[in-house]
């Protein structure tokens, strides 16, 4: 297996498969890039179905075997999977600046959200358990259990390459099942240290493979007839038509889709600890991230104090290398990207929204070549303007003025997606009020990041969010699994 640190060479990463680093059968490969640099760092495979076929017939030979391992077993793999993460989450944190782009300090933060779903799912001979109840008539038990059933795949973003399979994986294999992974062949090269790391944990070959590529590996897994269900984060357009092309052909699905949330500011929240929240969920990650915070919602007189901060903080942030300690917020992914946040911010200023700043310019000196959006700043934003209602996925904040709490629900319900929103307020009745009526997935009550532990559930509602059972928590143990009843009588 290629270093991860080490330089470039002309030959693409390998697939993990059956237990095995194999080239993939396609000739094709894309550069995988530091952003800050423009550095070539490794070649990504652009894998044929071919490929994905010898990765799932893979999975579903080694599922019998896995399948029939005592569920303390595989958790005691997991046990030693978290060990290795912990020890190495130094480095896995390093590796993902240099190919993501964003702060070292948030990279090693996803890799510790990751470790924590690695963590809940080495409980799965409790999470897994089933229910029993004797003579549900006269001599007659009835007991419910849950059975894993077969290869599971995920496709995966570029925002999070370590955190969003490892919502994933880790249980569909816990609970029984062998998975297919396709992580984003932008930044694919700190999870196959991952995945290296599993088999070292003593994960048999098999249970786990990687199978990297574009679009024409994607439609190979939602298509293939072994595959029982699909994880997928990306693009609602392109969750919906996972999701429909899926579950057509009877596969479970879990598509998580784009976002735009609202954060609703009330003249009695505290400013300061308001504002320093909002900057955090909205420039965090360079603003790459389904959970940030991109529209704020001032109420009345709050207006003014949120537009002051939030302003003075995001010209304050400091542009550099993800390793640099001195910096605020990295690059984003890639040219093609940072090109059509710049779109997004021409568009606002056409649209009639105020620029208060404007981001479109940035550089920094030291990497003349990195991908680089700034903050920008949005006044006067209507829920109708692009800026205001469309997933920009970049360091773009809109401030946007409502009379009352009614005016922001309003705003907050006539927006596609669904995905999180968050109050700040010191009313206990108002938060509840907001909570009771908001009807969205993830609600934070003076919070900027709606970001669930993983023992509660992750998704979104309306656009954000396709299926019924979503990613961590509870619900995964639900999607890798089914339900059987057995009745028994013995006479």
């Amino acid at each position: 297996m290629p270093s991860m640190t080490s330089a470039a060479t002309d030959e693409p990463i390998a697939n993990f498969i059956g237990g095995e680093w194999l080239a993939a059968t396609g000739t094709d490969s894309l550069p995988v890039k530091d952003p800050s640099t423009d550095e070539v760092l490794h070649r990504v495979p652009l894998s044929s179905s071919a490929d994905v076929d010898r990765a799932v017939r893979a999975a579903r030979e080694a599922f019998p075997a896995w399948r029939e391992t005592p569920a303390v077993e595989r958790a005691r793999v997991l046990f030693r999977l978290k060990a290795l993460l912990e020890r190495h989450i130094d480095d896995l944190a390093e590796n993902m600046t240099r190919e993501h782009g964003k702060i070292v300090a948030e990279s090693k933060g996803e890799v510790r959200r990751g470790i924590e779903n690695v963590e809940h799912a080495c409980g799965i001979p409790t999470l897994m358990m089933g229910t029993t109840l004797e003579d549900v008539a006269s001599g007659i038990d009835c007991e419910s259990i849950r059975q894993p059933l077969g290869v599971f795949a995920g496709i995966t973003p570029y925002n999070f390459p370590v955190m969003i399979p490892l919502w994933f994986w880790p249980y569909a294999v816990a609970t029984g099942n062998t998975f297919v992974l396709k992580p984003s062949e932008q930044d694919p090269l700190t999870h196959q240290r991952i995945a290296q790391l599993a088999s070292d944990a003593g994960l048999p070959p098999g249970v786990l493979n990687v199978v990297h590529g574009d679009r024409t590996a994607a439609d190979a897994i939602v298509d293939h007839p072994d595959i029982v269900g699909i994880s997928f984060v990306g693009s609602s357009d392109i969750a919906r038509t996972v999701y429909a092309r899926a579950a057509a052909s009877g596969k479970r699905v879990q598509a998580l889709g784009g976002a735009k949330n609202h954060m609703v500011v009330f003249p009695d929240a505290d400013y300061d600890r308001a504002s320093e929240t909002v900057l955090s969920s909205i420039f965090g990650s360079t603003g790459q991230r389904c959970l940030a915070g991109s529209v704020v919602v001032s109420i009345d007189e709050a207006y003014e104090p949120m537009r002051e901060r939030v302003l003075a903080g995001a010209a304050d942030l400091t542009l550099g290398h993800g390793l640099d300690p001195d910096t605020d917020m990295g690059p984003v992914i890639s040219e093609r990207h940072a090109a059509r946040i710049r779109r997004f911010i021409d568009r606002g200023v056409q649209e009639g929204a105020k620029l208060l700043l404007d981001g479109r310019d940035a550089s920094v000196p030291s990497y003349p070549k990195g991908h680089w959006a700034g903050p920008t700043v949005f006044d006067n934003v209507e829920p109708t303007m692009a800026v205001g209602g469309e997933e920009i996925f970049g360091p773009v904040v809109s401030l946007t003025r409502a009379a009352s709490l009614e005016q922001a629900l309003d705003i907050i319900h006539a927006n596609r997606y669904g995905n999180a929103t968050s109050i700040f307020t010191t009313s206990g009745k108002t938060a509840r009020e907001f909570r009771y009526r908001a009807g969205i997935s993830m609600i934070g009550v003076n919070i900027g990041v709606v970001a669930p532990m993983a023992f509660f559930p992750f998704g979104g509602s309306r656009g954000s969010f396709y299926g019924d059972l979503k990613a961590q928590g509870h619900d995964a143990i639900e999607f890798f699994t089914d339900k059987r009843v057995v009745i028994s009588t013995w006479r």
